[in-house]
C-alpha cells in the first residue's frame, strides 16, 4: 500500500509520547506545547491594499484637506490650496515595507497609478523585483529616503515591533505620505507626530495603532486629531483597523479558519501554524 506523502510514519502516530502534537510534512512531529496557534493569513489581501492605496490618494491629491476646508460656517476659497500634502503622482515613488501577498497587490495597484515602487523585504528571493518590474532596495535607510510615500505591509515580530521611528521616518523626504495598514505595533507615535509636526510627513493614514482599542488618556497625536487642531487638519485619518473588511472578506475569514483547521487537524499540514520562535 503507498501511504500519502503528507502523513505520518503510522509508527508516530501510535506513540503516546506525541499524541498530542502536530504533524509538519517538512519540520515532523511539532509537540503543541510548541506551537502557539494557527493564523489565517490568507483574506482581506485586495482589500487591505486598495485600503492602503486609498489612504494614499487622498491624501496625496489633498482629498481630506479640502474635505475639512469647505466644512463649517466659513469654508475656505473655491480654489486649490497650496500644500506640500498634493503632489504628483506619476514618476514618484512609492516604497513598500514588506513584500508579503498585500504588499505585493499593493505594489501593483501602485503601479497602475503610475508610481515607481520600491519595495524592501530581507526574507523575499532573490528575483521578486523582476518578476513583478518594481526595484528592490537591500538598505531598510534606502527605502525611507527615496519614498515620497512609504506604505507599512510587514507583520509584527520580535524583529519588527517598534522599528519604525523617528529615526527612519526622519529620513523620509520632507512633505513625504506615510501610510500604515499593516501592524501598529511596528510604528512608534511618537515618531509619526514628531514628524507630522516637523513637516517631514506631510500626511498620515493609520488603520493600525499601537494599542488597540485607544486607551484613555489618548496618545498626543490621537488627542490633536480628535481635537480637530489646526496643524493637523486634513492630514491625517484614522481607520479603526477596518482595512480588512467587506462581506466578502468576512466570508473569507470563515471559510478559510475553517480550511486551515482541516489542514492541520485532519490533512496533518502545517498550513500557517505559528510557533513561538515566530512570534
Amino acid at each position: 500500500m503507498v501511504r500519502n506523502r503528507q502523513e505520518p510514519p503510522r509508527s508516530s502516530r501510535r506513540d503516546p509520547r506525541i499524541e498530542d502534537a502536530i504533524y509538519s510534512p517538512r519540520s515532523g512531529i511539532i509537540p503543541q506545547a510548541k506551537v502557539s496557534g494557527l493564523t489565517v493569513r490568507d483574506y482581506g489581501t485586495a482589500e487591505i491594499a486598495d485600503h492602503a492605496l486609498a489612504l494614499a490618494l487622498s491624501l496625496r491629491r489633498g482629498v481630506l484637506l479640502h474635505h475639512e476646508r469647505q466644512r463649517g460656517p466659513e469654508p475656505y476659497p473655491w480654489a486649490y490650496i497650496d500644500t506640500p500634502l498634493v503632489a504628483r503622482i506619476q514618476q514618484a515613488t512609492f516604497g513598500i515595507l514588506g513584500l508579503g501577498r498585500i504588499g505585493t497587490a499593493a505594489a501593483l495597484r501602485a503601479k497602475a497609478f503610475g508610481w515607481k515602487v520600491l519595495f524592501y523585504d530581507p526574507y523575499k528571493p532573490n528575483g521578486t523585483d523582476k518578476s513583478l518590474d518594481i526595484e528592490r532596495t537591500k538598505d531598510i535607510k534606502e527605502l525611507f529616503r527615496r519614498s515620497t510615500t512609504l506604505s507599512i505591509h510587514c507583520p509584527c515580530t520580535r524583529e519588527t515591533r517598534g522599528m519604525v521611528g523617528y529615526d527612519l521616518l526622519s529620513l523620509l523626504p520632507r512633505g513625504a505620505v506615510f501610510v500604515n495598514t499593516g501592524r501598529g505595533e511596528v510604528v512608534d507615535l511618537d515618531g509619526v507626530e514628531r514628524c507630522l509636526r516637523e513637516g517631514i510627513i506631510s500626511g498620515a493614514g493609520l488603520d493600525v495603532l499601537p494599542q488597540e482599542p485607544i486607551p484613555e488618556p489618548a496618545h498626543p497625536l490621537i488627542q490633536a486629531y480628535r481635537n480637530k487642531e489646526e496643524w493637523l487638519t486634513g492630514r491625517m485619518a484614522l481607520t479603526c483597523h477596518t482595512a480588512f473588511y467587506s462581506p466578502g472578506s468576512f466570508v473569507d475569514i470563515r471559510e478559510k479558519s475553517s480550511q486551515t483547521i482541516r489542514d492541520v487537524l485532519i490533512d496533518k499540514l502545517d498550513s500557517n501554524v505559528i510557533t513561538p520562535d515566530m512570534e
